[in-house]
């Protein structure tokens, strides 16, 4: 780095760059930059033109040193040409005081307005647009720097559209705008500008401006300073919804390597269950493992042996599943997603090998599936599936072929399920709003409807049964249950209906000795019913309100009459019990969006936090504890020694939680907008928290992390989302809902308007989603829609070598750390179709955790070797 002691000490700038510690150094003003080029190739700095630029005769890896004009203008004349460089002082038209010298590649192929706004923030002036001569004469282009203006040293800037009065100095009138011509100057032009050479007025070019000196231009420089390897690169430019953002390189940074990293994703658990917005998906195999769906992953869980597998087939959220007859495959369907890959389909798979058997539904089905059923009485030979599209069409499949048999539209609004007759293959049944029909498939493929409720209707109908001869059995969303029986003619009437719960009914369950248990959605009862004595009430019980309404109920060892059953809950829980004892929880799932992940400094544990107001604490597979705050949870962060948790919540508290039981310590006021985002330097002693208003509130923490002092704020006014703490703790840097990166001074508490100024700064973690070091996290190209790709969440090892990526389609992305260029490669997964909220890695950096999507899914990955 150049020393701040001489006036006239120079900077290279292709991205100019300012400290605030400079302010009030030696020389004029006491204002340097920090080297940075537009001019250097092959790790040699190439000369400024004419009789003006860097040493001669020094060894290659060196830069001269500048130590006066003078020396600069007594430069060999035969040592550069003048076209690739100049040399000139730069000073801010409200504040003489504030100047610099710069070496400019004339070359550059960056816009010349570019060009002055990078010259302005070297002098700490926002929105320079203007440069004028001392004799108040424009400069427009980097020709006129080449041609007229080739011999003047000193330019003035300016942020305004005409240069004031007395800007230049005393007694210097800025001329009054007229056409510019070269030929033309008359009497205005500076007797320095009449005695220019013909050569030094050649006209430039009109090929492009290259980035670099030619080879013939090089010149190899030495002095007592190291060679900088400041600006090997220009700055990065990404475009973020149509906006470019441009970001400066640091003065040091790791080599960059585009390669894909070494390690690979690979699916380690899936904790929650998704009840909160589904319908029946919660099984019993052979095996005893339970089956059900998070996200895009179908997950079997091993209890007795405290294990999963995970079929992972699916690129986007599953809608509905079924399992055949043999229970030994299972039939899912998922959503569509925005590209080709990611097309509404269904997917016939082994729960053994957990391999795909056969996949059909492609460009057939429109914006999902909405229920999928196999054929009984043949053995499951057949599957029908109902499109989420507008037509709602039902269709046929004789699966093990591809073949489609039939398909009609049913242009029935709120389709919620569909199903086989169990003793006709060809009689299909499909309800819902104001929704209950049969229809018959004839051979020719064509289908004959009879609705049994009639349009228009009220009644909501959420499930269907069957008793053993075939009568159907429905619930609704009143808490009736209806069974229709058949008559001689074939015609179905209502045999009998009684009200069985309080509102909505969520699932029926029918057992082998003629017991039927529903599910109350609302009334989280669950009730049993003696088929055989004209539906007498055995029996009842409620659940408790943690636990949620009932979303599916199915037997622990079907075939069994034991009475034990496992529910799934409308809040994202699995409970296993019987209607004779209490229910135990088996898993745990938080009850709305998951936005909030902190990871243990030294501990491979770590705590989430919702919208169900809860906060968990986990170690790996295993729930430590729940605590309800009586808050929704959008941050977290763990304090420096792993005693202390600190929560934001969305109405603007903080709340510091004992992270050994669980415990709430304390609850702060901070402001009346959610925090979006809580992190404590490196040494623990104060803690930042960054809100929806745009401003950083920032508290002194005692040792233990569990007192806190305000000590003020500063104030923004663009809401943050993400925060990250200087190494030194002398800075914050913000990201934006627009995704600016901010930056913040600490101690003077305002914001730091000049991201050069920053470049160098070493920041403690990599929470921000954008930056010159993850700049090719954006608009890469091996993207399937790189333009239109979000990232939402970034974190990055402790070794600084990789760094994980989430965006809002549910992508979650590795790649080497630096990633700066938008070919950098990457390994890949895809589980959630909603945005993925958070991701951090574990203490140790074998595992990362990920959470997000529309069902609060919480998931644990391992890094494994390729």
């Amino acid at each position: 780095m150049f020393d701040s002691e001489e006036e006239s000490a120079f900077v290279i700038l292709t991205a100019p760059m300012y400290h605030p510690h400079h302010y009030g150094g030696g020389g004029i003003g006491g204002i340097y930059s920090q080297p940075a080029s537009y001019g250097k190739k092959n790790g040699v700095w190439y000369a400024s033109p004419g009789n003006q630029g860097w040493g001669s005769g020094a060894a290659p890896g060196r830069l001269g040193r500048k130590p006066s004009v003078t020396e600069v203008d007594n430069m060999p004349s035969g040592s550069l040409k003048p076209s690739a460089g100049r040399v000139i002082r730069i000073i801010n038209s409200h504040d003489h005081s504030v100047q610099c010298r710069v070496l400019l590649n004339l070359r550059t192929s960056q816009p010349f307005e570019e060009v002055l706004e990078d010259l302005g923030q070297v002098l700490k002036m926002i929105g320079a647009k203007k440069m004028y001569t001392s004799n108040g004469q424009e400069v427009r282009s980097f020709s006129q720097l080449r041609n007229e203006f080739a011999e003047v040293e000193t330019f003035y800037l300016s942020n305004t559209p005409s240069l004031p009065v007395g800007a230049l100095g005393p007694g210097v009138i800025p001329p009054s705008p007229g056409r510019r011509s070269r030929s033309r100057l008359g009497g205005s032009v500076p007797d320095d500008l009449s005695k220019t050479t013909a050569r030094q007025r050649a006209r430039s070019k009109s090929r492009p401006r290259v980035l670099y000196a030619p080879e013939n231009e090089l010149v190899r420089a030495s002095s007592d300073y190291p060679l900088l390897d400041a600006m090997k690169e220009e700055p990065t430019r990404i475009t973020i919804r149509g906006l470019r953002r441009t970001f400066y390189p640091p003065l040091h940074h790791p080599p960059i390597d585009n390669a894909p990293p070494d390690k690979k994703l690979s699916l380690f658990w899936v904790h929650g269950y998704r009840g909160i917005d589904s319908k029946r998906n919660l099984w019993v195999l052979p095996s005893g493992e339970l089956l059900y769906y998070v996200a895009a992953v179908a997950v079997l869980y091993d209890r007795e042996e405290d294990a999963q597998r995970h079929y992972t087939g699916h690129t986007e959220d599953i809608m509905c599943m079924e399992v055949h007859p043999s229970r030994e495959l299972v039939g899912s369907g998922q959503r569509a997603g925005r590209d080709r890959k990611s097309q509404a389909h269904v997917r016939i798979w082994s729960t053994e090998s957990l391999q795909t058997l056969y996949v059909f539904g492609m460009g057939e089905l429109d914006s999902g599936v909405i229920a999928v059923a196999f054929s009984q009485l043949n053995g499951g030979s057949y599957i029908l599936a109902v499109d989420a599209g507008r037509e709602s069409i039902l269709s046929v499949w004789q699966w093990q072929w591809g073949h489609l048999l039939g398909k009609v539209a049913t242009l029935q609004e709120g389709i919620w399920g569909a199903t086989f007759h169990p003793l006709d293959d060809n009689l299909l049944i499909t309800h819902g709003r104001g929704h209950l029909a049969f229809w018959h498939r004839r051979k020719d493929g064509f289908f004959e409807k009879t609705d049994i409720i009639k349009p228009p209707s009220r009644t909501f109908v959420t499930c269907v049964q069957f008793e053993p001869d075939g009568d159907v059995i429905t619930a609704d969303s009143d808490g009736f249950i209806t069974i229709y029986s058949v008559d001689a003619d074939g015609a179905y009437f209502v045999r009998m209906e009684f009200e069985a719960h309080n509102k909505a009914i969520s699932c029926l369950v029918m057992l082998s000795e003629g017991t039927l248990i529903s599910g109350g959605e609302k009334d989280r009862k669950i009730a049993a019913w003696d088929s055989l004595q004209n539906y007498k009430r055995i029996t009842d019980i409620k659940l408790p309100e943690s636990a949620g309404g009932v979303r599916s109920i199915y037997p622990q060892r079907p075939g069994r009459n034991d009475g034990n059953i496992y529910v799934g809950t409308t809040r994202n829980n699995i409970l296993e019990g019987s209607l004779q004892r209490r229910f135990n929880q088996v898993i745990f799932g938080h009850g709305k969006h998951l936005w909030a992940l902190a990871a243990h400094p030294d501990d491979e544990v770590f705590a989430t936090g919702g919208h169900d107001k809860y906060v968990a604490l986990w170690r790996r597979q295993k729930l430590i504890w729940t605590t309800s705050v009586g808050y929704e949870i959008i941050a977290l962060a763990f304090h420096p020694y792993g005693a202390a948790l600190a929560a934001g919540s969305s109405e603007g508290h903080l709340i510091v939680i004992n992270a050994e039981n669980g415990a709430t310590m304390l609850t702060i006021r901070v402001c009346g907008s959610p925090l979006n985002a809580v992190e404590f330097n490196q040494v623990g002693d104060m803690i930042a928290i960054g809100s929806q208003n745009g401003s950083i509130y920032l508290f002194r923490v005692s040792r233990d992390g569990f007192s806190y002092k305000k000590i003020n704020k500063i104030r923004g006014s663009q809401p943050l989302t993400h925060l990250d703490w200087s190494s030194e703790g002398n800075f914050l840097q913000s990201v934006t809902v627009d995704f600016d990166l901010l930056f913040w001074d600490v101690k003077s508490l305002s914001p730091e308007k000049s991201p050069i100024a920053m470049k160098d700064v070493k920041w403690l973690t990599s929470n921000s989603t954008v930056g010159f070091l993850v700049a090719g996290l954006w608009n890469n190209r091996y993207y399937p829609s790189p333009s239109n790709t979000i990232i939402t969440t970034t974190a990055r090892t402790a070794a600084q070598d990789l760094v994980a990526a989430g965006d809002a389609d549910g992508y979650l992305r590795l790649f080497r750390y630096p990633c700066i260029t938008p070919r950098a490669e990457f390994t890949e997964a895809k589980v959630y179709s909603g945005t993925l909220a958070c991701v951090k890695f574990l203490y140790g950096n074998h595992s990362l955790v990920t959470v997000g999507g529309t069902d609060a899914s919480l998931m644990i990955w391992e890094l494994t070797e390729e």
